[in-house]
This record gives C-alpha cells, sequence and structure tokens, in this order.
C-alpha cells in the first residue's frame, strides 16, 4: 500500500487518461507515465521546449514619448486615458509550451486488460519513481536530477516488445516535419526523432539509447521489436536546436551513463543524493488516521474532510514543485502537457500564478526552487531593461506578466489586460530571492544588483506629484482588475504603492552606506499612504474618486499584506483592519484556484484561521485535483494548472508558521481540522530552522538557530522577547488559549 503521506497509488483503470497519468522530472524535463504494461507511455517535455511564433519574438511596445501626454491625462481626471495607450498592436502570445513527443512500449496484441486486482501503479515522492506492476512484469521510471535523462526499466521473464518515439500527441501542428532514426547497437539500439517546426530552421530532436538484456531486438520501422528479453532500459534526452544536432555524440553521452553494473540502481543513485535529500528536509503530520493514510490518491480525494488528504497534499505539492524547478520555476502547468494547444500557452505568469506556486520555497526548504526562479530573471533582465526604455522611458528594469522562459519582453497584452502598463512585477519576483537570503544569512550580489535596477527604474517612473505633495504612481495598473468606475490603466494602485516602498527600501538595505540608498530611502518615503473606502477597507486605488470591484479572482491590493510585511496585524494594526475587511468583501468570480489559495495566505497573515480553512475547502470540495494529485485552474478538473498543487504547501505553512527577520509568529491561523501535528525542517527569516509540534492544549517549538539575536515571540497569549544564540537550539513550552 502507501506508506503515511509519502507516497501516491492509484487503484487498477481499464483505459489511462493522461491527467491520471504518473507526475515526475527535474529542472530540463517532464514525463507523464501510462500505466498500461501493454504499452507503456512517456511523454517527453523540455523546460524551454517551446514553439516559435512565425520565428520572431515579440517585443515591448515602443511608448515612451506618449507617456507624458497619458499621464497628465490621467492626473486631470480622464480614468479612461490609458485604454488607448497601445501601439495598436493585436494581443500576442508568448511562445507556448509544448511536448516533444511519447516514447512508447507495446506488448503484443491480445495480452490480458489491465483492469484486474494484480495491477498497481505507484509513486514514491520521496525518490520521484514511478512504478507500475502486473503479475511477473515490472515498470519503473524517473528523470534524472544529477544527469539529466529520463531513464525506464522494464522487467520479465519474457519481454516481448516494440518501441517507437511517437510524435503524434494532440494539437500537433500538421506542418511539423517530422523525421526518425533507428539503428541497432552493441547494447540494443539508438532511436532518434526530428521535428522541424513550420516555416522555422528551429527544431527539437530526441534521442533514446535502448540497452536490451537477453532475447533479440530487430529493426521494425519506425523502431525496434524486442523479443523474449529479461530488460529493457531506456535512456531519453531531448534537445532544442537550429540546423542538425549531432546524434552521435549524443549517443555517445547517453552510452557513458550505463557503462556499470546495474546502470538503472546507479542512475537511481545519483539522482536520490539531490532529489531524495531535498525532499525530506520539511514535513508534515496532521496525526491522521492511520487507515486513511494507507488509501491511494484517489480514493483519498473523495473525503476532502480528511486530514491524511492534507498531508499527503502537503507531500505531493513538495514533490510536484522541486520536480517542475531546475533550469527554471514551474510554469503555470507544472513541466508537463500532453498537447500542444496548452492554456494560456504553458507561460509563466507573473502577476499571480508563478508567485503563488513558489510561495513555499524559502520557509520549506527548497533553494532549488528559488535557484531556478532566480536563474529564469538573470537570463531576462536585459529584456527587462528594454521594456523600462521602450514603454517608460526609464532606466532599470520591468518584468513581463506573461514570459515564455526565454524572452522577458513585455509584448503580452491588450485593452483589457494593460500588462504592459504593470510595473510591480520585478519586486515580486524577486521576493523570493530576498527571503531565501534571509533564512540563510547572506545577501547573494547578484539579487542586491537586480534590486538596484528596480530602485533606478522608480527614480526615472516616479516624477508626478499628486495634490497632497505626495508621488504618484500614474499609470497604475492593479492585475487584472480595474476601478468601477474608470478603465484599467488607473493611478496609485495599492499594489503598486507596497511594491515601489518595498523595492525602493530592500534596495536600499541591500546597498548600506551609499548615496543611492539615502536617495532610494527618501523617494520611498514620498509615495502616499494606503486609502481606507467607505466601506472599511483597504482601497484598491489610493487615488480619490476611483470605486473598487470587489468580485474578482486576484488580490492584487492585498500584496501589502502578503508577500509583503507592510501591513499585518502588529505593526499597522487598523490598516490590518482595513485589509481584514477588504479580503471579507473579496468574490471569488470565476472560482480560480489561485484566487481562492491567494484569499487564504493573505487570510492567514490576518490571523483568520477560518478563512484559511473556508479557502481551502472550496479548492477541497471543488474537484480541482486529478489522480496523480495534481490539480487543475477551474473546479470540476477543468484547465491542467499546477496553482493549487504547488501553492496549497505554502498556505499549510503560512497557516503554522510566519517569520521576518525579527519576529516568529506560532500557529497565527490554525484551521480547527488541524487540531494536533508537527510541522519539521521549517526555515526562518532569522536564520533558525524549527520543528514545531502542537495539540489541542499545548505547543512546543525546538529551534536551532544559526544566528545570535533578539527576536519577537508572537502566540494567542501575546508577544514577548525571545534571545536566540548561534548553535544553541531553544525548546519553548507554551500553553494554547
Amino acid at each position: 500500500m502507501t506508506d503515511g503521506p509519502v507516497h501516491g497509488t492509484w487503484e487498477p483503470r481499464p483505459a489511462a487518461r493522461w491527467e491520471d497519468a504518473f507526475l515526475s522530472g527535474n529542472g530540463h524535463h517532464g514525463t507523464l507515465t501510462f500505466g498500461d504494461p501493454n504499452d507503456d507511455r512517456v511523454i517527453v517535455t523540455h523546460h524551454t521546449l517551446v514553439r516559435p511564433n512565425g520565428g520572431e519574438r515579440g517585443r515591448p511596445p515602443r511608448l515612451a514619448a506618449r507617456l507624458p501626454a497619458l499621464q497628465d491625462r490621467l492626473l486631470a481626471g480622464d480614468r479612461h486615458a490609458a485604454d488607448t495607450f497601445t501601439d495598436g498592436r493585436p494581443l500576442q502570445w508568448v511562445q507556448p509550451f509544448h511536448p516533444a513527443f511519447q516514447t512508447r512500449l507495446r506488448g503484443p496484441a491480445g495480452a490480458p486488460a489491465d483492469d484486474g486486482p494484480g495491477y498497481r501503479r505507484a509513486l514514491d515522492f520521496t525518490t520521484g519513481e514511478a512504478t507500475a506492476v502486473r503479475a511477473d512484469r515490472r515498470s519503473r521510471v524517473f528523470v534524472s536530477r544529477a544527469d539529466d535523462v529520463i531513464v525506464q526499466h522494464v522487467t520479465a521473464p519474457a519481454l516481448t516488445l516494440d518501441l517507437t518515439l511517437d510524435h503524434r500527441l494532440p494539437n500537433a501542428p500538421a506542418g511539423l516535419g517530422v523525421g526518425h532514426g533507428t539503428l541497432l547497437t552493441p547494447e540494443g539500439a539508438l532511436l532518434t526523432l526530428r521535428a522541424r517546426y513550420p516555416d522555422s530552421d528551429r527544431a527539437y530532436t530526441g534521442v533514446t539509447l535502448v540497452a536490451v538484456t537477453g532475447g533479440t531486438t530487430t529493426l521494425s520501422a519506425p523502431g525496434v521489436h524486442v523479443d523474449g528479453a529479461t530488460e529493457v532500459l531506456l535512456l531519453t534526452r531531448v534537445r532544442r536546436h537550429t540546423g542538425d544536432l549531432d546524434a552521435v555524440a549524443e549517443a555517445r553521452a547517453l552510452r557513458e551513463l550505463i557503462e556499470t553494473r546495474q546502470p538503472y540502481d546507479a542512475l537511481l543513485g545519483r539522482h536520490l543524493a539531490l532529489h531524495r535529500t531535498a525532499y525530506r528536509r520539511v514535513a508534515l503530520d496532521l496525526a491522521a488516521d492511520a487507515g486513511e493514510r494507507g488509501l491511494s490518491g484517489s480514493e483519498l480525494l473523495k473525503r476532502p474532510q480528511s486530514a491524511a488528504l492534507l498531508e499527503r497534499l502537503f507531500a505531493a505539492g513538495r514533490y510536484h514543485l522541486l520536480s517542475a524547478s531546475g533550469l527554471c520555476p514551474p510554469r503555470l502547468t507544472g513541466l508537463w502537457t500532453g498537447d500542444w494547444d496548452t492554456a494560456w500557452s504553458g507561460a509563466f505568469t507573473t502577476n499571480a500564478n508563478l508567485n503563488l506556486q513558489t510561495a513555499s520555497a524559502a520557509a520549506a526548504a527548497l533553494p532549488e526552487v528559488t535557484a531556478a526562479q532566480a536563474g529564469l530573471i538573470e537570463r531576462q533582465l536585459a529584456d527587462w531593461r528594454e521594456n523600462a526604455r521602450a514603454v517608460f522611458g526609464a532606466r532599470g528594469v520591468v518584468a513581463p506578466t506573461h514570459t515564455d522562459g526565454e524572452s522577458g519582453y513585455s509584448y503580452h497584452f491588450a485593452r483589457e489586460y494593460p500588462h504592459q502598463l504593470w510595473t510591480a512585477g520585478a519586486d515580486w519576483l524577486l521576493k523570493p530571492l530576498v527571503d531565501h537570503d534571509e533564512t540563510r544569512g547572506a545577501r547573494s550580489p547578484r539579487t542586491a544588483a537586480a534590486l538596484a535596477e528596480v530602485a533606478l527604474f522608480y527614480e526615472d517612473f516616479l516624477t508626478r506629484t499628486g495634490p497632497d505633495g505626495h508621488l504618484v504612481v500614474v499609470p497604475s495598473y492593479s492585475p487584472e482588475n480595474r476601478p468601477a468606475n474608470a478603465g484599467w490603466g488607473a493611478v496609485n494602485a495599492a499594489m503598486d504603492l507596497s511594491a515601489a516602498r518595498h523595492a525602493l527600501r530592500t534596495a536600499a538595505g541591500h546597498h548600506p552606506g551609499t548615496p543611492d540608498a539615502d536617495r532610494w530611502r527618501a523617494l520611498a518615503d514620498r509615495l502616499p499612504p494606503h486609502r481606507v473606502n467607505a466601506d472599511g477597507a483597504l482601497a484598491e486605488w489610493a487615488w480619490p474618486g476611483l470605486e473598487d470591484t470587489y468580485d474578482h479572482r486576484h488580490l492584487s491590493h492585498l500584496y501589502g499584506v502578503w508577500p509583503l510585511d507592510e501591513i499585518n496585524p502588529y505593526d499597522t494594526p487598523e490598516l490590518a483592519q482595513a485589509a481584514h475587511r477588504a479580503l471579507r468583501l473579496r468574490g471569488a468570480e470565476n472560482y480560480s484556484a489561485h484566487g481562492h489559495l491567494h484569499h487564504a495566505l493573505v487570510a492567514a497573515r490576518l490571523r483568520d484561521g477560518g478563512r484559511v480553512a473556508h479557502a481551502l475547502g472550496q479548492v477541497l470540495d471543488g474537484d480541482f485535483f486529478h489522480a496523480s494529485l495534481m490539480s487543475a485552474h477551474y473546479p470540476g478538473r477543468d484547465v491542467y494548472n499546477a496553482d493549487a498543487a504547488h501553492a496549497l504547501p505554502a498556505v499549510l505553512v503560512e497557516a503554522l508558521v510566519q517569520s521576518t527577520p525579527h519576529r516568529l509568529v506560532l500557529l497565527p491561523a490554525l484551521p480547527t481540522a488541524c487540531p494536533r501535528g508537527r510541522l519539521s525542517g521549517i526555515r526562518t527569516r532569522f536564520g533558525a530552522e524549527i520543528d514545531l509540534r502542537w495539540t489541542p492544549d499545548s505547543v512546543t517549538a525546538l529551534l536551532s538557530p544559526s544566528r545570535t539575536q533578539r527576536v519577537e515571540l508572537r502566540t494567542s497569549a501575546g508577544a514577548e522577547p525571545l534571545d536566540l544564540v548561534a548553535g544553541e537550539d531553544r525548546l519553548l513550552t507554551l500553553g494554547r488559549r
């Protein structure tokens, strides 16, 4: 069966749908494994496998010369002035992420169907290894973080298989130029599949090395036929390129990986040194029923109130988030898709989705995720600079709302989605990097340099003032909402105010004692305060006359509550009360998973465990999760999407432990469904690791600090100072009220 919350299993199925498949991957490849032993299939994807749009990348609109006039009109009261602030182009989507091909291992016709009790599929989150077993046949697959290769292994007393690489996946373009290559080799065979994009010199090539033990291997176009073998091992990589790829060199590199006894075990061992070590750093135990812990994932999903389900989803979320992060952080689909027509191009969406997915990285000890996000940012900084110059005529950087992982240009926008106006993205994308540096107690020079570029942008952009003498953020866009009485481009969106203030002060903190730091702090101090509207709620636009639109899936205006620490119940209680009022007034609009979990994260910061529980309930009761425990964007498993799967662990962490560089908050928003449990391995932003246990009557927390300092401890009993000494564990034993 299963081992508590660590494994996911699925019951026998007469047919395997792709959304029910196993999920595995690392930063470069992803797999979707189909468990039918008569037709084992692995869909191969690559973190940068994107289809070119006519061979040309989009560019940001050149609007800087028109910016002063737009600012004049908005400040003069023309609330729809920004509706036409564009170069007239139609909406352009970023290059779509798509699958490359599937490896197929087909058994003989007439073999028994896989709907009996002897068939089992399972995925071990700890190892990243998916298995399928029926009678005396066993299939295993994992994607190596160490060797960047998909590894498949099939054993049986007498295997008869046809092996092919198959590009025929849903919505593959008709003009895709596909060529197959098959070669018998001393170990078995080498299969290649090259696909050239229509009207382009760009292509990708998949290379699979097949090592066969026993039996015979013969050519059977477009693949090979294996008969009577006891073991088949497949190693697969996919490369993007222009011109031709040296398949011989790729085969040589794959062959080097199996030049050892028991190559599968050797490959798995190298992978485990990275994957298992990372996965095991943090664990959640909610004292769930032992019987429910032994249920398959699909059975647990039928029990949405089960603590075992929360344990399993926490574990699955960590596994999926780690597996989808390597070269890049996770996309909207994580790292997986079985269709060329992926929703929203399978992009990285930076105005909520990516940010929610990676929210647990620092606290839940996944620096691999943070490193992936840092890599994405670093590779795109030159494009971000062009966004700042082209749209705003400014130095520094402006991040795009959508990116394919390659281009960082801001070219995805429309009248109803004026993403070219959004200036807060760079601050939000850099926030996890700052949090990571705080947990480890050292500042990255690259992060500091990027923060300085954000501050330079604000120096050039924040030049207008309002009637009260404060600086004005104009134009200003609150993703993806608009005032009830104005256009989408407005003035002083709360998110923009919080982001500008945070970016300037954080950049100053990373460049202490410099004239730049003094100048940036002074600029931050000139920004206006947040506004509380007539409903007693934090206004989404801090500009007189702009009315709030409450029914919306995004909670951009509460950016100061989460992920920032600008608004909180301890330092700014009145603003926190207004933020709480705004949260209560917020509708769910289209019931997107990211909206529910964003709501939960803000509620946790505001110490509202009831709202955290309600938001989690909306997701757990709404049929958002597939049997694989990967998630969907909408209820009823509509539109495959990783937001819920990856963000849910962050919600649980925030409900149990919160930290700033100077504060520790224990059990701020504990859902009533979790009366007892243990959360271990959490990293705090003041440099201590924490092992937290709680019951209905007591709380114990073991802190292992790496730095000597005094922090403020917040519990239900109030606040008290907590002195920590580097290298000395500190055990806290507290009562609960």
